[in-house]
């Protein structure tokens, strides 16, 4: 399976494409990722790319792998990112 990029080779894309520094670069990104943490209980899009929701996971039976025995798994908020449709047209076409 492919390795996806390195943080550094993300923020050296970033500042070639925008014709930034790097510095510059990594620091847009921080941004970006803070915002993503403080928007997420609302629901916080990347135009073109997706979005991140919350969602609230329903209690279910599930089984213990090691021994077999079923077990009850309790409800619980997850936060999931769903791919733009932008998006998946981009990379599946």
């Amino acid at each position: 399976m492919a390795k996806g990029l390195s943080k550094s080779k993300i923020i050296a894309g970033i500042s070639e494409e925008a014709e930034i520094t790097k510095k510059q670069a990594a620091c847009a990104l921080e941004a970006l990722v803070n915002m993503a943490y403080k928007g997420a209980k609302d629901g916080f899009t990347i135009p073109g790319l997706g979005k991140l929701v919350k969602v609230k996971r329903k209690a279910r039976m599930g089984r213990n792998p090691a021994t077999g025995e079923t077990i009850k798994i309790p409800a619980k908020t997850v936060l999931k990112f769903r791919i733009a449709k932008a998006a998946k047209d981009a990379v599946l076409a």
